[in-house]
């Protein structure tokens, strides 16, 4: 058997008191699946007084000292932020050590240099935990479908969100009264903004993308949504359509009119039919759709978040960089060969699901389907709910680009006969187009 092989860890929180854990438990068989006993050779963290369970000799401030050490091989980053997270790492890599990250933040913002400092190094630079904790995701489009062509990546990749519409699903309550549940059941954070208004799952969905499309994409590429605005009234009426609301992560590779290709990558609440696999994902798990050309349809499914699921992610890394180290190789590095444009949202091709408080009279529903048709959209259903001061005109529109149809809902709303949108949302996965 070879040398140990020494790990430096960044961080112990949630997370990385997960990976110590494990690291001393399964000692003697992630050794035998290596090749070489793995170690930790410290932890860096800011209070080491607040760390009772993993051993003090290894605690310290210094992450800076504990990077650079000669005896260290591989770097775990399990730290949040960009700063000072970023520089520890490219002092890492420069100085020929492989690095395990499960920073989504600083992968899709500036991931790009990261990797070129991998290259130049010729070490490795493994992230699976960055996106949907357990479930192998990452290294399936890396390697396992590097031979295919992945036209669409989808799927619900923060657990917190969709805890929160699962629970207006299924009892009714608002976006406020599912939020504190979530709180209070640990699944929100103190300021939940990172979850409820995006950030995370767009950072995730920027990092799927490159991997599927090659080519690189960051955090400022994806359009950004989040849940703060989905009403009980909008679960209500995706209900009368036998749907559901999920915030989903959609990446696709889209055909321009000159014969070229271009990437889409959005995150944002949509309507999803009861029928699609992801409309039943529930509580705080996570499922992600690839499709490819020659493989199909494939669906990863589990924990997308939590201490021991994102420390299995971790871990499965290190046991990966660390066998290279012991056959002197290297994994698969950044492929971004592509170099496809980003299409903007207002040209990506999406459907709406509208519902307008109207007039209750004769020929408002005329004027609003020669309203949409000027606008150049296309209708697939519409229907009126509820008479007199109540009535309510639900419009479900066929494809067409995001911007004519924000564009129609703008236009909708200044006729005379109509008072409000109460509900306009996309809509995801039904069949007809």
């Amino acid at each position: 058997m070879s040398d140990a092989i020494k790990i430096a860890l960044l961080g112990c929180g949630v997370v990385g008191t997960q990976v110590v854990r494990l690291l001393d438990e399964q000692a003697d068989d992630l050794a035998a699946r290596v090749g070489a006993p793995l170690e930790l050779a410290g932890i860096a963290v800011r209070r080491p007084a607040r760390h009772h369970d993993v051993p003090a000799h290894l605690l310290t401030t210094d992450a800076a000292e504990l990077v650079a050490r000669d005896d260290v091989d591989v770097v775990v980053a399990v730290i949040g932020g960009i700063e000072p997270v970023r520089t520890l790492l490219l002092s890492a890599l420069s100085s020929g050590k492989s690095v395990v990250s499960a920073n989504k933040a600083l992968l899709a913002e500036d991931g790009a240099t990261l990797h070129d400092a991998a290259a130049r190094a010729g070490v490795d630079l493994y992230y699976e935990a960055a996106v949907a904790g357990a479930i192998p995701l990452v290294r399936p489009l890396r390697e396992s479908l590097a031979g295919d062509r992945i036209t669409r990546v989808m799927g619900i990749v923060n657990g917190t969100t969709n805890f929160i519409l699962s629970r207006m699903d299924a009892t009714g309550a608002g976006f406020d009264e599912a939020l504190a549940e979530a709180t209070a059941l640990g699944y929100a954070e103190a300021d939940p903004s990172a979850d409820v208004d995006g950030f995370d799952a767009a950072a995730k969905a920027a990092i799927l993308a490159g991997l599927a499309f090659h080519t690189r994409v960051t955090l400022s590429d994806v359009h950004r949504e989040g849940i703060g605005s989905v009403t009980a009234a909008d679960m209500a009426s995706a209900k009368a359509m036998d749907c559901t609301i999920k915030l989903l992560a959609i990446c696709e590779r889209r055909g321009l009119d000159d014969g070229r290709e271009s990437v889409s990558v959005r995150v944002h609440p949509a309507m999803l039919p009861r029928s699609h696999p992801l409309a039943g994902v529930g509580d705080a798990f996570n499922a992600v759709f690839v499709e490819a050309e020659a493989a199909g349809s494939l669906m990863f499914y589990g924990r997308g978040a939590g201490g021991a699921p994102t420390a299995s992610a971790v871990l499965g890394d290190v046991v990966a960089v660390a066998r290279n180290r012991v056959s002197s190789s290297r994994g698969a590095g950044e492929s971004a060969y592509a170099e496809l444009p980003l299409q903007p949202m207002g040209e990506t091709r999406t459907r709406y699901h509208i519902a307008l408080d109207v007039a209750d009279e004769p020929g408002v529903l005329a004027a609003v389907a020669g309203a949409v048709a000027e606008l150049g959209v296309s209708i697939q259903t519409v229907r009126q709910e509820g008479r007199g001061d109540a009535a309510t005109l639900v419009v479900v529109t066929h494809a067409a680009r995001d911007a004519d149809l924000a564009a129609t809902v703008h236009r909708l709303v200044e006729m005379p006969f109509v008072g409000r949108a109460a509900s306009v949302m996309r809509v995801e996965g039904m069949a007809t187009e």
